[in-house]
């Protein structure tokens, strides 16, 4: 299997443009430097004082040269890149920040979205642009290590595919093999170095800072220096080291151009330029759907059960919390209550059967809690999170095991048809549990993986799965397909060892080699390993496109640990071809847990909220504050205070939330109907504020696999002369071509270019500042009074750069087509007066007007009779639902029920086909109905018939939306659905076609007959 990368997905083509963007301005430089034994090349940084007069400083002191190399320089101002950034944030909706407190940018995506392949994207754009060639990708774990450089592998084609061949060259930072980093510094290509934070944070004991006859004498660290990398860092917060900040400081010590941080859960935003949360990454569908099945002990209150939570030590008073069982009224809870040594659990649970149940000793240490619990006949020490008296935890573990291989089968039975392998991720608690070695040093198995093989073999007998298993030695097959992931000694024994330590890392990378260099194997149906045990220490890092089926066989208790589990799973799969394949109807993801459904989303929810900022169901007085504004004078701001506690009392007044935010059920209703408005004076930002309010009134949308139901077809219906007829007028295949208008693009480009953002010459900003040296090093203090002062300069021998090639790679127009477009511009002056600066605007600009003249340029063409969907695939391909997300016993419909995925606006549309007695017959359309546009496949949502009078039969395509205007709907949405439109009229060929309509209502459609 090859996997194949997808280069044209909007949201990651915005995320590295909003990095791009950053450096609108920046001249190409491909500038040669020396290094010095003091390792500084001259090259500025963002955020910080540029270095010239430091250099001169050291000259002056005769230092030798030592080495050639070439780096990265920036030629922008800090006010130049504040603004860039204010208009990044504007466009993105964020909030812009007022001034450039550091050299930081953050990207958030969520997990699963492909936040690797931007960031690495982004290395050979900000390259193609502005000739950037040194870049260092800092990551917390062996385990991101070994995915990046993985990722690096399989994307090289690909890459050079897309920047013309560029070379370039990525290694593994590795103490031993310090002559790789002497080639990053003296190469001309694309650099890129992967390292650990764990391998260079420790100066005392780090090769990095030593110096090095493998480096020519050089400390490593200073090479990398002089090259002012471009920091990119994978999981911040994982890398910054916490308060301490030990991560940090060695991103410092590097001395780079920039930082760019990526993450789905930013502990620090520093400077956001492009955000992709949790939240519009399900609703837009870019991972997979969640489902939970959960597997709740009710009854199991038998035991004196006494479950540790944690101690503490207040004012001298030890104390613990502990969770017991009780007597709530006639019923028996879990409740955690405060206790003391000596306390008696007879009392505070009002059971008998805590009788002579008694606390001894607590201990309160930070890295040291204990709690003694005292029983007849003994006594049990236990730690946070351990428990005496609960159900058996063996027989608990047995069962979702268990789930997981029911689940899974159900998968493998409808996903194998259509090239796709699933596979399961086991986290466990103890690599011992799953396999553990005898006195003689042979493997042996745990509990876990004799329970696995014991429950395998059990669900292959069941009449469900009996079609997977023909011809199958279930024995050895039970044994084949699991396996374990973990760290690996030099013994090649598998144990429990973390990144914190050198020894640690070297197990891990052992254990990971395999993992990510199998990578496509393991996707392959030739390999038979299916089910996958690995412990906790892969809560980042390592995820796979086909695991459909997460069991946590051990606690999940930490904050942002449910969003790391659920993350190694959210990606969307591929099939056998490697093609990415997108639906929920395919995609979901369950996770096997022994909380209730209820309890793993909420949860979840307070995850993303402390993560966020988003508080799920409350408006508060200031939401709206940071919405971006263009001001009167253009530059940009924010909304303030005031605005947004004037938008938070008219919501309170019309009744869309209470005196304490709460979101009422009438603003649901009125943003999916599309009612939603504001005061004339606050309409202008009715888009922003609406975005707003979706996510706050919305959450996260966690189902309950026990409601999942395949739905199954009306034979009656599907059968009928009447929805043969409706489906021979729908059913073809078409191909497409875009033509473009070219006078009109051209036009339209000169036009865009015309009225774009203006150009100003380049300029120099004078700083001056008193340099002392001590034995902390060379210290620079700016003046406050002297510096600031801005200068244009009048760059009388600037050698113009060939506008016409470089604007042709940037946009694929014809050398014809660009010298009409800048010459009816009318801003050649511009072009003399920065060069670089207009080739970026207008490149820009006559991109985003081609973008636009794709869709209106579009013709569809009936491909033949033998291209169609055929009608058996109603009862071939199995669809399945939520009862909570269906409208039940449909009687006019192919199906029995009516499966709907985007709330009130289908269910109520659904409803009224039901009711209504013109409609005869319907269809809500499955998603393997698609119709292809420029912009992705596109599936319509409704086939309805309609008899008018009691003898007209009209045909109809539908697609529900809550408002009918194109200006509600995002670009990309709206493009689709003129495609549909498009596609639909090339098959309106014969007699009483069908017509494609959009419609809110059924008496939307009903206007149409």
């Amino acid at each position: 299997m090859k996997l194949h990368f997808e280069p044209d997905l909007d949201y990651q083509k915005r995320a590295i443009e909003a990095v791009a963007d950053l450096f609108r301005g920046q001249e190409i430089n491909r500038t040669e430097f020396t290094v010095t034994a003091f390792g500084t090349g001259k090259a500025g940084g963002i955020g910080r004082l540029k270095e010239d007069a430091a250099l001169d400083a050291q000259s002056e002191l005769g230092l030798v040269e030592s080495e050639l190399g070439i780096g990265n320089r920036l030629t922008l101002l800090d006010d130049e890149i504040i603004a860039n950034l204010k208009d990044i944030q504007l466009r993105n909706g964020l909030a812009p920040s007022s001034a450039l407190t550091s050299g930081d940018f953050t990207v958030e995506m969520e997990t699963g979205t492909g936040k690797t392949y931007v960031y690495l994207r982004t290395i050979f754009e900000l390259n193609k642009l502005f000739g950037f060639t040194k870049f260092v990708i800092v990551v917390p774990s062996v385990a991101i290590k070994e995915g990046v450089y993985k990722t690096l592998q399989i994307t090289e084609e690909h890459f050079k595919g897309l920047y013309s061949g560029q070379p370039f060259d990525y290694f593994l930072y590795d103490s031993t093999k310090l002559g790789q980093v002497r080639n990053f510094a003296t190469s001309p290509n694309i650099q890129i170095m992967v390292v650990t934070v764990g391998a260079i944070n420790k100066k005392d004991v780090n090769n990095l800072y030593k110096d090095s006859e493998k480096t020519g004498g050089e400390r490593p660290i200073d090479l990398i220096r002089a090259t002012r990398p471009i920091l990119i860092v994978d999981e911040p917060q994982s890398v910054d080291g916490g308060l301490s900040g030990a991560g940090k400081n060695a991103l410092g010590e590097m001395n780079p151009l920039c930082t760019l941080r990526y993450s789905a859960t930013h502990v620090d935003k520093h400077h956001m330029v492009f955000r992709l949360d949790a939240v519009d990454a399900y609703e837009r569908k870019l991972v997979k759907q969640i489902e939970v099945a959960s597997l709740e002990v009710e009854g199991g209150h038998n035991k004196a059960y006494v479950r540790f939570v944690s101690a503490s030590n207040a004012k001298g008073t030890i104390t613990a919390r502990v969770e017991i069982d009780v007597l709530d009224g006639k019923q028996v809870r879990r409740q955690e209550v405060t206790v003391q040594d000596g306390d008696d659990l007879e009392e505070p649970t009002k059971r008998a059967i805590y009788a002579d149940c008694r606390i001894g000793e607590i201990r309160a240490g930070r890295d040291n809690q204990l709690l003694e619990v005292k029983l007849p006949g003994g006594e049990e020490f236990l730690q946070p999170g351990q428990a005496v008296g609960d159900v058996d935890a063996d027989a608990l573990k047995r069962l979702m095991i268990r789930r997981t291989i029911h689940e899974h089968l159900v998968k493998e039975k409808r996903l194998a048809p259509l090239g796709i392998k699933v596979l399961s991720l086991f986290f466990i608690d103890a690599v011992e549990h799953y396999r553990s070695y005898d006195a003689d040093g042979n493997p042996v198995k745990g509990k876990y993986a004799r329970i696995f093989e014991e429950e395998y073999r059990r669900a292959a007998k069941l009449p469900d799965f009996v079609s997977l298993f023909k011809e199958v030695d279930v024995t050895s097959e039970a044994e084949e397909v699991h396996d374990g992931y973990f760290s690996i000694d030099k013994a090649r024994r598998w144990t429990d060892t973390a990144d914190n330590n050198q020894a640690g890392r070297d197990n891990a990378e052992r254990a990971y080699n395999l993992i990510m260099k199998d990578k496509e194997k393991l996707l392959s149906f030739e390999t038979k390993l299916k089910f996958i045990f690995s412990h906790s220490a892969l809560k980042e890092g390592w995820d796979n496109p086909n695991v459909f089926q997460i069991c946590a066989l051990r606690e999940i208790g930490t904050e942002r640990e449910r969003r790391q589990t659920i993350g190694r799973g959210l990606r969307l799969c591929v099939n056998q071809n490697g093609e990415r394949l997108r639906g929920f109807d395919i995609n979901t993801l369950t996770v096997i847990a022994t909380e209730s459904y209820e309890d793993f989303a909420e949860n979840l929810q307070k995850e993303i909220e402390k993560d966020t900022g988003i508080k799920f169901g409350i408006v508060e007085k200031h939401q709206f504050a940071t919405i971006p504004v263009v001001n009167p004078d253009g530059s940009t701001g924010m909304l303030g205070f005031e605005e947004s506690a004037a938008i938070f009392d008219h919501l309170k007044a019309e009744g869309f939330v209470d005196t304490k935010g709460k979101v009422q059920d009438t603003l649901r209703t009125a943003l999916k109907d599309g009612t939603l408005a504001l005061p004339v004076a606050l309409a202008a930002h009715l888009g922003a504020v609406r975005d707003v309010l979706k996510k706050v009134a919305g959450k996260l949308d966690i189902k309950n696999a026990d409601e999942r139901v395949t739905v199954k077809t009306r034979q009656a219906i599907l059968e009928s002369a009447e929805f043969q007829a409706l489906w021979d007028r729908i059913k073809h295949k078409t191909t497409y071509r875009v033509h473009f208008d070219n006078e009109k693009l051209i036009t339209d480009c000169a036009k865009a270019i015309a009225n774009g953002p203006p150009v100003s010459k380049a300029r120099v900003r004078v700083r001056k500042a008193d340099l002392s040296i001590g034995q902390g090093g060379v210290e620079a203090k700016e003046h406050a009074k002297d510096s600031g002062t801005i200068i244009t300069i009048e760059e009388g021998d600037i050698i113009l750069p060939d506008v016409l090639t470089d604007l042709q790679d940037r946009t694929q127009l014809t050398r014809k087509s660009l010298v009409r477009i800048l010459t009816e511009c009318g801003r050649l002056t511009d072009f003399k007066r920065n060069p670089q600066a207009f080739i970026e605007i207008a490149g820009e600009v006559i991109n985003r007007t081609k973008r636009l003249a794709i869709v209106d340029g579009i013709k569809y063409q009936r491909i033949g009779d033998e291209h169609y969907y055929a009608q058996e695939l109603f009862a071939q391909e199995e669809l399945t639902g939520y009862l909570r997300n269906m409208l039940k016993d449909a009687q006019k419909s192919v199906f029995e029920h009516v499966v709907y995925d985007s709330g009130g606006v289908e269910r109520t549309f659904a409803e009224q086909l039901e009711k209504n007695e013109s409609v005869k017959i319907y269809a809500k359309l499955p998603g393997w109905f698609k119709v292809p546009t420029p912009l992705g496949t596109y599936n319509p949502d409704w086939a309805v018939l309609v008899e008018v009078s009691g003898e007209e039969r009209l045909y109809f395509v539908v697609e529900t939306k809550s408002s009918l205007f194109v200006d509600d709907l995002r670009d990309i949405e709206a493009g689709k659905i003129a495609c549909g439109e498009a596609h639909f009229s090339a098959l309106a060929s014969g007699p009483n076609p069908a017509r494609y309509i959009k419609a809110r209502t059924v008496d939307d459609l009903m206007d149409h007959t």
